[in-house]
């Protein structure tokens, strides 16, 4: 699956003004040729506009960072917003700019072609045509993504000699770098692609509306899950295994406890604590299963204290102990339920 970035401005600014400056509505700005990885930092006011009618050959990633900026491609528009990640498919005309009522419009974008991954990595995001909108990224994660396209940045100014330049604090607005070797082309889609795991990772997808805008929604929207909670869910799921309390999990999402356990339980019809008992059994099931791991050792792996009571939990859960469960046959013996049950 292609890339596409944003960052068309800079090779068309008008003749005597820096990179960055504004210009009305510029039509037909030619993309980036689509083997080369191309990153920018811009920082653009009302009244810089970028018309492809002809779309690109390469996918177009933003992430902003300050103002607002209007993108349209397919008949779908985005107002992003700082904390969101907008990806524009390639072959599918598109425009961009500063949105018509916001004074600025600040943004990373890269030109590349996308990595095989991607796709689904970005598919829960898709709101219409080779449109994907992430967001808004949680704030703790917006300073992780954004150092991650300074990253990508300065690996598109390396030379494949000794070490990358360090990406700077704060990115000086216009500035653009076209990775030509390997190194740094590999580099630099390193540093987008880790800004992509964690915009998806904490970020909320849209629904598009029936005028074609697209609208923010949780990214679970359609189940009624508040995103917090879903954060929670896959927190448990990564880790079972650590000393996870209901006031740890809420830190995280900035909830007060007792408001994730109301949220949580409310919309999955569990608690936070039955939910990670379960994660850690189904974790333990899987450890009998593929490692020789001592029982009690697979307790503690898993999270339990006692060796006891998780002997005991897990064949309430299982309907035989956990020495049993690892010498049966796999096929023939219970398998871990895919889902905690309500309580």
């Amino acid at each position: 699956m292609p890339g596409d970035a944003e960052e068309v401005p800079e090779t068309a600014a008008p003749d005597g003004a820096p990179p960055n400056a504004a210009a009305p509505g510029r039509a037909g700005v030619p993309a980036p040729p689509p083997g080369l990885v191309t990153v920018g930092y811009f920082d653009e006011r009302p009244g810089y506009a970028v018309d492809r009618p002809r779309g690109a050959d390469s996918w177009l990633v933003t992430w902003t960072t300050a103002g607002r900026g209007r993108l349209e491609q397919g008949g779908v528009t985005t107002v992003a917003t700082a904390g969101e990640l907008v990806v524009l498919g390639p072959g599918v005309p598109h425009r961009y700019g500063v949105a018509a009522d916001a004074r600025r419009w600040a943004f990373w974008w890269v030109h590349c072609q996308a990595r095989p991954p991607w796709g689904g990595w970005l598919r829960p995001f898709r709101v219409g045509g080779a449109v994907h909108v992430v967001g808004p990224v949680p704030r703790a994660t917006r300073t992780p993504v954004a150092a991650a396209f300074a990253r990508a940045h300065a690996a598109a100014r390396w030379a494949g000699d000794a070490h990358p330049p360090a990406p700077p604090g704060v990115p000086e607005p216009g500035q653009v770098a076209v990775a030509h070797g390997w190194r740094a082309r590999e580099l630099a889609l390193g540093g987008v692609e880790e800004a992509l795991l964690l915009a998806t990772a904490g970020g909320a997808a849209v629904a598009v509306t029936a005028d074609g805008a697209a609208a923010r929604s949780g990214s679970d929207a359609e189940a009624g899950v508040d995103p917090r909670v879903r954060r929670v869910v896959a927190r448990i799921a990564a880790d079972p295994g650590a000393r996870h309390t209901v006031a740890s999990l809420a830190a995280e999402v900035s909830l007060s406890p007792s408001r994730l356990a109301h949220l949580f339980t409310e919309q999955l019809g569990h608690s936070p604590m039955r939910a990670l008992r379960d994660a850690r059994l189904r974790h333990a099931a899987l450890l009998l299963e593929a490692t020789a791991l001592p029982v009690a050792r697979v307790a503690a792996v898993a999270g339990f204290a006692s060796p006891h009571h998780f002997s005991r939990l897990f064949r309430a859960r299982y309907g035989v102990p956990p020495g049993a469960y690892r010498d049966g046959p796999r096929g023939a013996g219970p398998s871990p339920p895919s889902a905690p049950s309500r309580e």
